[in-house]
């Protein structure tokens, strides 16, 4: 796997030298939830650690724009930080569709032979490892719920 942080440093010299402070602010702030997880940690990161770090500010901002929506306030606000996701998902590796999810579940759930929702764990367990990186946690949780209910 390609390490994200690399590109993400010379996308951030591209955005300097365009001008583009929307993207430069977007990715300074990726950079720095790294910067301090490394400090956290008194160790570089590897590029799947890079990644996790990622999702995580994905996740976070996804939320935070759910949030703004129902709170019913600040257009600009919420294209802002669209924006900013649009440029962190770029980083990431490509995503899982929920079809493929499903066929991945499919797999774990005979693996595991789980045939209900209270043996979800199992099913999670052995399917997880294969969608680490790739795949939103809500979703696969979401269509391993479907498939066992």
């Amino acid at each position: 796997m390609e390490n994200p942080k690399a590109a993400m440093q010379a996308a951030l010299k591209e955005a300097m030298l365009n001008k583009d402070t929307a993207r430069r602010d977007a990715i300074r702030m990726a950079m720095s939830a790294i910067k301090q997880v490394e400090v956290d940690e008194r160790r570089e990161l590897t590029a799947e650690d890079v990644v996790v770090v990622l999702q995580k500010e994905v996740k976070t901002l996804r939320e935070s724009i759910q949030e703004w929506r129902n709170a019913g306030r600040g257009a600009e606000q919420i294209a802002e930080l669209e924006h900013n996701l649009s440029v962190l998902e770029s980083f990431l590796p490509e995503q899982l569709s929920r079809e493929d999810i499903a066929a991945l579940a499919q797999e774990a759930i005979a693996q595991t032979g789980a045939t209900s929702v209270k043996e979800m764990g199992k099913v999670m367990s052995a399917l997880m490892p294969k969608v680490k990186g790739k795949a939103d946690g809500k979703l696969v949780n979401e269509v391993v719920r479907e498939l066992l209910g």
